[in-house]
């Protein structure tokens, strides 16, 4: 199977480092025109250069900007007015009792987590249904199934994307747009990697020997007993983008190594 997205414009959101980066990398690869985002211009600079280096010829642009606030996407729309692929990955994380986590933290998550994908997603699909073909993935998690009792604010997060994106798609039903969620599980992400990094300068051991020993711990339903990689997540997500998914719509697609123990 060859992807060939030549003529398409993707924007890929919270995609300075981590499966985003390897995303906007593998949509660049298939011949899309992508824009990378994040906060930071040094950043945003940094991720079109290493985008060019692994893609020659790769037609990739930037936007920086703060994409978990109203005023920011609506910054990459007057920006970015014209999209074909809307990847909306941007997400923050991290374990915090239910008990300590305040209000203020709650909004935090639903406004990056949620909201981002829901504004852009408003704003782009529009232009999408008047072309007659688009597509929009929301990258949740095993985690909005498998809550996790140490992050329960993520866990809601990403399950509040699964109902977006399945609604969404009904929305769109018939124009030639789909929308689908992609679940990664534990990978090995540069997130992952600062996470766990006072583990890793602790036991003397290898990222790769902390991260399996945390899932053995932390998922022992993992059926792949290991940390997938970003390229394994992106590899899913560019699929999800292709002419050749246009029967897929309203999924919610697991690339979780078999953590969620269900048929």
């Amino acid at each position: 199977m060859k992807i060939e997205l030549t003529g398409k414009r993707a924007v890929v959101t919270g995609s300075t480092q981590g499966i985003g980066l390897a995303i906007a990398t593998g949509l660049a690869a298939c011949g899309a025109t992508v824009v990378v985002n994040g906060r930071g211009q040094a950043h945003v600079d940094a991720a079109v250069d290493a985008i060019r280096q692994a893609v020659p010829n790769a037609s990739v642009e930037g936007f920086a900007g703060d994409l978990g606030t109203a005023e920011g996407c609506a910054a990459l729309v007057a920006a970015q007015p014209a999209c074909d692929i809307l990847v909306n990955n941007l997400g923050i994380y991290g374990p915090e009792d239910f008990f300590a986590t305040d209000d203020a933290t709650w909004t935090r998550y639903f406004e990056v987590n949620v909201m981002s994908g829901v504004r852009l997603a408003r704003a782009y699909l529009p232009g999408m249904e008047a072309a007659g073909w688009g597509r929009v993935v929301f990258i949740a998690s095993e985690s909005a199934l498998n809550i996790p009792a140490d992050m329960i604010h993520y866990g809601f997060s990403k399950t509040a994307q699964l109902s977006i994106a399945r609604g969404l798609a009904k929305r769109m039903a018939g124009t030639g747009v789909t929308v689908n969620s992609v679940l990664p599980g534990p990978t090995l992400s540069d997130g992952v990697a600062e996470l766990l990094a006072d583990e890793v300068a602790r036991r003397g051991a290898s990222l790769d020997e902390v991260v399996t020993d945390f899932i053995k711990a932390a998922r022992p339903s993992s059926i792949l007993g290991r940390a997938a990689s970003v390229e394994e997540v992106a590899n899913m997500v560019v699929y999800v983008c292709s002419t050749q998914a246009s029967a897929t719509t309203g999924a919610a697609l697991r690339v979780d190594g078999g953590v969620v123990d269900s048929l």
